[in-house]
Formats: structure tokens, C-alpha cells, sequence
């Protein structure tokens, strides 16, 4: 039965019962009218509306559900769906509903291949960055310094220590560029894994910080692939970022252990938390990379409390 059917049998229903009442109820209406009669006609009016409006309401209740999901509905928040009414809620609804489902999974769809395109050229543009930076700048740097410190052992002594300044500060440059390489092309992700990246990538962020931070690996950890482990290091430095700029945090943990047929990274802060309910760029691009991954990503914060971030990422099966 089509929606609009059923709602006209609701109302015909409705008007029919109070159609028969007053044919066939002992009631009749004087002129002028009676209180006892205006009663009985108020209070039937009454009953006649809240059984139309409680019909009404169970009858659009799939349109209800419908509506509210649109409006909160989020593509970086995958697996939102609504039941598929049975055969009480009307073919037309049920129709419309399996179309928005089908309409979230095919935008899901698009949404994550097209992430894994953009993620994939940005780390690429990243390396190409790095590279760069390490083999133009960084040379053309130590190349200075060198010749900063052949002319500073044969200048005199007033241009001398100007010399052995300059020689510092290009040295100080030079090892922000070489940090600025690391965090663009995390190469010991590449040559020791993943624990080892993180446990870098920790040590250099608290010696940049001077946050205390605290580590968690567990080890047998499972072979991920190279993607996944990207993920997981990018998730953790975002992480890492936002809570040295954002958190006012003074303690930082972070973990990496098995969770049955996954793995958890968890970081958590003891700062002032997420005040804002609405997500930065920072938390945006997390939950893109976890998509790319297939992993889930949740964030619980509170003012006062904290932020605590856990991504879980499934462990690939091995093909047999």
C-alpha cells in the first residue's frame, strides 16, 4: 500500500468511527447547545485528533528517522544506515530507504578512493619534498659550514667569532632541515618498521617539546603492510601535533598492541581536553587516513579530562 493510501485510510478510519458515533450513539445536539452536549462534542474532537495525530506519526515515523540521519549523516563516519521497515511501513518508504542506503554506500565508496588518490599523491609529493630538501639543501648547507670553518681558522679573532656564529647558526638550520625531512619521509618507517618509527618519531617529539612522553609497544606485533603502517605513523604524528599545540598537555602516552584480529594505537593526553564540538583540519585528514587503512578512529575528550585518541586497524589476512 502506498503511503498515500495509508494515510487516507488512517484519516477515512479516523471520521468513519466518529461518523457512526453520532449516527448511532444516543446523543443529540439542542439549540441552543447544552454544556453536557459541548463536553461530549469537545472531548470527542479531542480523542478523534490525538488518535489521527498517533496514527500519523506511526505511519511517518520511517520519514522521521529518515530526515534526522541526513542532516547528521557524515562520510568520514562510515556504516551509518537505517532498519528497512518490514511490511507495516509501506512500500514507498521502504523503497525510499534502501535508495539513501544505497546512495551512502556508493558515496562512501567514492569518498574513500578518492582520499586514497590524494593521500597517496601527497606522500608522494612529500618524498619528492624530502628529497630535495636532503640532497640540494642539505648539501649546499654542509657545504657552507665547511667553508664557515676554514675561514674562521684563518680569520682574526674579531671576525673570527662572527665566523664561528654564522658556522652555529647554519649548523642549527641545518638540523631543523634534517628534522623537516624526517617528519616529511619518515625513512626508518621504511628500513625498521613501525615500532621503531614510532619510538623515533616519540624521542624526537619530546626533545623538541619537552613533553614527557610516555611509550606503551607491545612486542609479536603482527606484519602490517606499508600502507597501513603509514596510517598508523601519520595518525600518531597528527596526534602528537595537535596535543603540543591544543592540548596544554604535560603528559603524553602512547600505545601499540594487539586487539584480538587488529591493532590498537592509542594516544592519550592529561590536557584540557576538546572543548569545541566541531573537528579541525588536523582531526579531518585522521579520519581519511583511517578510511584509507579500513580502520576505525575514536576520539572521547572532555574540558579538564584530556583527549584520548584510538585507532583500530585490522590485520590484514594472509592470502593462503
Amino acid at each position: 500500500m502506498s503511503l498515500f493510501w495509508r494515510i487516507f485510510g488512517l484519516n477515512a478510519l479516523v471520521l468513519g468511527v466518529a461518523t457512526a458515533l453520532l449516527l448511532w450513539a444516543p446523543v443529540t445536539v439542542s439549540v441552543p447547545i447544552l454544556l453536557t452536549e459541548a463536553v461530549i462534542l469537545v472531548g470527542g474532537l479531542a480523542v478523534m485528533l490525538v488518535a489521527n495525530g498517533a496514527l500519523l506519526r506511526w505511519g511517518l515515523a520511517p520519514l522521521d528517522r529518515l530526515t534526522r540521519l541526513m542532516t547528521t549523516v557524515d562520510l568520514l563516519r562510515p556504516g551509518q544506515r537505517l532498519p528497512v521497515p518490514g511490511a507495516g511501513g509501506g512500500h514507498e518508504v521502504s523503497e525510499l530507504i534502501l535508495t539513501f542506503n544505497a546512495m551512502l554506500d556508493r558515496l562512501e565508496h567514492e569518498r574513500a578512493t578518492a582520499s586514497a588518490r590524494v593521500l597517496l599523491a601527497q606522500e608522494a609529493e612529500r618524498r619528492r619534498i624530502a628529497q630535495e630538501l636532503h640532497d640540494e639543501v642539505g648539501q649546499s648547507m654542509t657545504a657552507i659550514l665547511l667553508v664557515l670553518k676554514r675561514a674562521a681558522d684563518e680569520a682574526p679573532e674579531p671576525l673570527r667569532e662572527e665566523l664561528r656564529q654564522a658556522q652555529e647558526i647554519t649548523r642549527e638550520s641545518l638540523d631543523e632541515v634534517r628534522r623537516l625531512v624526517r617528519r616529511l619521509r619518515p625513512g626508518v618507517l621504511d628500513d625498521l618498521g613501525l615500532v621503531s618509527a614510532l619510538t623515533s618519531l616519540t624521542q624526537d617529539f619530546a626533545t623538541h617539546t619537552g613533553l614527557h612522553v610516555v611509550r606503551r609497544f607491545d612486542t609479536g606485533l603482527p606484519d602490517l603492510d606499508r600502507e597501513t603502517e603509514l596510517v598508523l605513523y601519520r595518525v600518531a604524528q597528527e596526534s602528537l601535533t595537535n596535543a603540543a599545540r591544543h592540548a596544554d598537555a604535560g603528559r603524553i602516552e602512547v600505545g601499540l598492541r594487539r586487539a584480538g584480529e587488529a591493532v590498537l594505537l592509542e594516544i592519550a593526553d592529561n590536557g584540557r581536553g576538546i572543548e569545541a564540538a566541531c573537528e579541525g583540519a588536523g582531526i579531518r585528514g585522521m579520519r581519511e587516513r583511517a578510511l584509507l587503512a579500513g580502520a576505525a578512529l575514536d576520539i572521547t575528550s572532555a574540558p579538564g579530562t584530556g583527549t584520548r585518541i584510538r585507532l583500530t586497524t585490522p590485520v590484514p589476512r594472509k592470502q593462503s
